[in-house]
C-alpha cells in the first residue's frame, strides 16, 4: 500500500490516498483519509455489454454507525434503509465521475463508498469523491479521469479549503467543486448565505486550483502502479452511413419542426415523433440487419445535430426566444384560504404550486438514526419537499414514493431558501412544491414559488429569492475533443434544451447575492471562463425574475393570516399542574389530540402552547381557565392544619379532600400514624370520616399536594386554620390540640 505523504496543502492537514491493500478483488479500490476520517471506495465494471442504451452507472454511498463507534438505535440494531444524506452524497459522486466515461461505454458499473472511520471533525463526502476518482483511475475501467474535489468555506472574509465541521458552522459558504485534469470544472454544488457574486467566483477559482494537487497525486500513483485500461468488447456507436442516410431523408422535416416557434412542448414532441416513426421505417427498409439501438440513435444523432447547429450557427431557439431571454412569467399568491401560505409560479410551460405549512416551535429531528449516530443530531426549522407527478409531463407512472431526482431537486430548492429564513423564527416551516407542468427548470421554479409562498404566509424572510437555469450548446475542438472550440449559453432552458444540451447550470439567490448553485455537466468539463460567464448571465436573469415577483408580492405580510398558527406561553398554577397533565400525561395527550395543538413544558408553571389556528388556541386557554378557576387552594397556608374528608380507602392509604371541588389527594399509610400499618382499617378509618392533616405545600418535582396526619400525633406547637376564616389557636399538647381543632371545625 502506498501513501502519498507529499499532499500537505490543507493548513498542515494531510490528505492521504492509499490503494492495493483493501478490497483487492474489485477492479479498483482506494482509501482516502483526512484527519481520522477514512473512506474506502471500490469500482467494478462488467466486461459484458449491458442491454441499456445509456451508461448504467450506479453509485452507492453508505454511512454506517459502526464507523463512528456507535450502535444503531433501531430495535434490530442493524444499519437500515438509505438516508436522505446518503442519497444526496451518492448523487454528488455520480455527477463528478459520470461525464468522464467514454461515449458508448454501456457496461454495468458500480461504485460503492464505505465509511471506515468518522472522527466527527472532517466530513466524508468530499473524501468519497476523491476516493471514487482514485479507485477508477487505479482500475482498468475505461475512464478519462481523474478528478479532484474540495470543499470551500468562507469565514470572516477568508476562504477555507476542506474546513472542519466546527469551521463550517461559522462559514457563509458551503461549496463543493470537482475539477478535471486541465483545471476545468466538472461539478459544482453550493449553498451560501447571500454571498456576493465576485466572492463566489473567487471561491470557485481557488477550489479548482486546489483540486489540481489531488489530481496530480492520483496520476502519480497510477503511473507508479503502471495502470493499463481495458479495451471494451464494444463501444456503442452508430454507423456513419446510417446517420448520413437519416440526414438525407429527415433533415428538412426535423429542421421545420425545430424552427416552428408556434409549437409548445406537447405539439413539438408529437411532430418530432411523427418524423421519427417515418424515418425509422425507412431505415429498416434500407438496413434490414440494423440493430434497434442503431435505428433509434441514428435518428437521435441527426436530431441533436440539427438542434445544436440551430443555436450555434443561427443563434435561434426552438421557441423563438433570444439566447438570453426569459420565458413569460406569471405569479399568484393566496390561492387557498385554509393554508398558511400558497403561491402559483408559472414560467412558460413550467408550473409549480407551493403550499406552506407552519408548525410548532419544536425543531424537526432527523428520523433515521444513521444520520445523528455518525454526524450528531441535526435540528431543522425549515424543510422543502419537492414532488414531480407523472402527469406534469403528460405521462403515467408511479405516484407514491420518493426517487433520487425528487430528493435532489428538493434539497437544492431548500438550500436556496434556507439562508433567508430568520434563525430566531419560533416556528418550524414545511414547504411542499408540486410540479403541475414541467418543461424545464422545475427546481428553480420551486425556489421562486417557495419564496412567494413564504411571504404570503407572513414568514419574515430577509429578502425574496429567485432561481434560473442556464444551458450550454458547445462544439468540441476536433484536434482535442476535451477542449471547447465554440459555445452558446442559453438562459432559462426548456426541457429539450436540457436534454440535447451540455449543461444544466442552476443558480438561485437574492438581489444581493447567491444562495445556491448546482452545475450538472454532460461533457468532460467546463473552462473556468465559461463558468464565470454562466454565473454572470444567470445573475442578470435572476434579477429580472425578482422584479416580476415583486410586482406580485414585494415583502412578507406584516401579520400572519387569521387562520395562521399561534404560539403562546401560558401559566398553569403549580397546584393545578397534576390535574392539567393528568396521570402519566393522559390529560395533556387528550387535549393535544382533540385540538391539534402541541404543548411543551418550559418551567414549573409555564407551558409553551403551539396551535395551528387561533380557534385551537382558544380551546386550550378555555381548558386551562376551567382548571384554574378554583383558587381556593391559594388560601392554604404552609404548615397549617385543616380538616380533610376521607372519600376512598385504599391498601396503600386514604384518598382525602380538603374542600369539595378539589381533586382527591392520597394520604399514604406512612403519613397516617407513627406506628407502621399495612392498611388504613387498622386505625378504624371509614369513608366520609373527617381527620386533621397538616399542609406542606406542593412537591416541586411533580406538583402533588403534600399532607400528613402523622406529624399531628406528636406534642408540637402549630397553627390551626379553616378555609372559611383564618382563625388561629395556639395549642401546647396533643390532647388540647385535638379538642381545639374539633371546636374550630364545628365553628366552621
Amino acid at each position: 500500500m502506498r501513501y502519498l505523504d507529499h499532499m500537505r496543502c490543507f493548513y498542515r492537514r494531510k490528505l492521504e490516498i492509499a490503494s492495493g491493500r483493501l478490497a483487492r478483488f474489485a477492479d479498483g479500490s482506494a482509501v482516502v483519509q483526512l484527519g481520522e476520517t477514512s473512506v474506502m471506495v471500490t469500482a467494478v465494471s462488467k466486461t459484458k455489454p449491458s442491454s441499456s442504451q445509456f451508461m448504467p452507472l450506479v453509485v452507492d454511498y453508505r454511512q454506517k454507525a459502526a464507523a463512528a463507534g456507535r450502535i444503531p438505535t433501531n430495535y434490530l440494531r442493524r444499519e437500515l434503509g438509505t438516508t436522505d444524506n446518503e442519497i444526496l452524497t451518492s448523487r454528488l459522486i455520480d455527477r463528478s465521475i459520470r461525464p468522464l466515461f467514454p461515449p458508448g461505454y454501456f457496461y454495468d458499473t458500480q461504485v460503492i463508498c464505505n465509511l471506515l472511520a468518522v472522527d466527527g471533525v472532517n466530513d466524508p463526502d468530499v473524501l468519497a469523491i476523491n476516493a471514487a476518482s482514485a479507485a477508477l483511475a487505479l482500475s482498468d475501467i475505461p475512464w478519462n479521469g481523474p478528478v479532484g474535489a474540495v470543499r470551500v468555506g468562507l469565514a470572516d472574509g477568508e476562504l477555507l479549503i476542506n474546513p472542519t465541521r466546527a469551521e463550517m458552522s461559522s462559514s457563509t459558504l458551503n461549496l463543493v467543486v470537482a475539477g478535471g485534469p486541465s483545471s476545468q470544472v466538472v461539478m459544482i454544488e453550493a449553498s451560501a448565505e447571500n454571498v456576493l457574486q465576485q466572492d463566489f467566483c473567487h471561491a470557485v477559482k481557488v477550489g479548482i486550483k486546489h483540486t489540481q494537487q489531488i489530481i496530480h497525486a492520483i496520476q502519480q500513483l497510477a503511473r507508479e502502479q503502471k495502470i493499463t485500461k481495458r479495451t471494451p468488447v464494444k463501444l456503442f456507436s452508430v454507423p456513419a452511413d446510417m446517420v448520413e442516410h437519416v440526414r438525407q431523408v429527415a433533415s428538412e422535416s426535423i429542421y421545420a419542426v425545430f424552427t416552428d416557434s408556434t409549437h409548445d412542448k406537447i405539439s413539438r414532441d408529437e411532430a418530432i415523433n411523427k418524423v421519427r416513426l417515418e424515418t425509422e421505417e425507412n431505415i429498416k427498409d434500407r438496413y434490414p440487419q440494423a440493430e434497434p439501438f442503431e435505428v433509434i440513435e441514428s435518428f437521435n444523432t441527426v436530431c441533436k445535430e440539427i438542434f445544436r447547429n440551430l443555436v450555434l450557427n443561427e443563434y435561434r431557439r426552438c421557441d423563438g426566444r433570444e439566447l438570453t431571454a426569459l420565458r413569460n412569467i406569471s405569479c399568484e399568491v393566496d390561492l387557498f384560504k385554509p393554508l398558511h401560505g400558497s403561491a402559483l409560479f408559472q414560467r412558460g410551460q413550467t408550473q409549480v404550486c407551493r403550499y406552506n405549512q407552519v408548525r410548532g416551535n419544536e425543531s424537526s429531528k432527523d428520523e433515521i438514526e444513521n444520520e445523528y449516530l455518525v454526524f450528531g443530531i441535526k435540528d431543522k426549522n425549515f424543510m422543502l419537499h419537492y414532488e414531480f407527478p407523472p402527469y406534469a409531463t403528460n405521462e403515467t407512472g408511479k405516484v407514491a414514493g420518493l426517487n433520487r431526482r425528487e430528493l435532489g431537486h428538493g434539497a437544492l430548492a431548500e438550500k436556496a431558501l434556507r439562508s433567508v429564513i430568520p434563525k430566531e423564527f419560533p416556528f418550524t416551516i414545511r414547504v411542499t412544491a408540486e410540479v403541475l407542468e414541467s418543461n424545464g427548470s422545475s427546481s428553480m421554479a420551486s425556489v421562486c414559488g417557495g419564496s412567494l409562498a413564504l411571504m404570503d404566509a407572513g414568514v419574515p424572510i430577509s429578502s425574496a429569492v429567485a432561481g434560473v437555469a442556464v444551458g450550454l450548446i458547445s462544439k468540441a475542438n476536433p484536434a482535442k475533443l476535451s477542449e471547447i472550440q465554440d459555445y452558446r449559453l442559453l438562459t432559462d432552458i426548456l426541457g429539450i434544451e436540457d436534454y440535447l444540451g451540455d449543461m444544466d447550470f442552476k443558480l438561485a439567490g437574492t438581489n444581493k447575492g447567491i444562495t445556491a448553485l448546482q452545475a450538472d455537466v454532460k461533457i468532460p468539463g467546463l473552462p473556468l471562463k465559461l463558468v464565470m460567464e454562466a454565473i454572470q448571465q444567470a445573475t442578470v436573469a435572476k434579477r429580472e425574475i425578482l422584479g416580476i415577483m415583486n410586482k406580485c408580492i414585494a415583502k412578507p405580510r406584516a401579520n400572519r393570516k387569521e387562520n395562521g398558527p399561534v404560539i403562546e406561553n401560558v401559566r398553569v398554577p403549580i397546584s393545578k399542574r397534576a390535574l392539567f397533565v393528568g396521570p402519566g400525561g393522559y390529560n395533556l395527550r387528550r387535549l393535544q389530540a382533540q385540538t391539534g395543538v402541541t404543548i411543551n413544558q418550559v418551567d414549573e408553571e409555564t407551558f409553551s402552547v403551539f396551535a395551528p389556528t387561533p380557534g385551537a388556541m382558544n380551546e386550550v386557554l378555555a381548558s386551562i381557565s376551567e382548571i384554574s378557576k378554583d383558587d381556593q387552594e391559594q388560601q392554604l397556608d404552609f404548615g397549617a392544619i385543616y380538616t380533610a374528608t376521607i372519600i376512598e380507602i385504599r391498601d396503600i392509604g386514604v384518598m382525602v379532600k380538603l374542600y369539595p371541588n378539589m381533586s382527591a389527594v392520597l394520604l399514604h399509610n406512612s403519613q397516617l400514624d407513627h406506628k407502621r400499618i399495612k392498611h388504613p382499617s387498622a386505625l378504624g378509618f371509614e369513608v366520609g370520616q373527617q381527620i386533621q392533616v397538616k399542609y406542606f405545600g406542593r412537591d416541586p418535582t411533580d406538583g402533588r399536594m403534600r399532607l400528613s396526619r402523622k406529624v399531628l400525633q406528636s406534642p408540637v406547637a402549630t397553627v390551626v386554620k379553616t378555609l372559611s376564616e383564618k382563625q388561629s389557636i395556639s395549642v401546647g399538647s396533643s390532647s388540647s390540640q385535638t379538642s381545639s381543632t374539633a371546636s374550630v371545625a364545628e365553628d366552621a
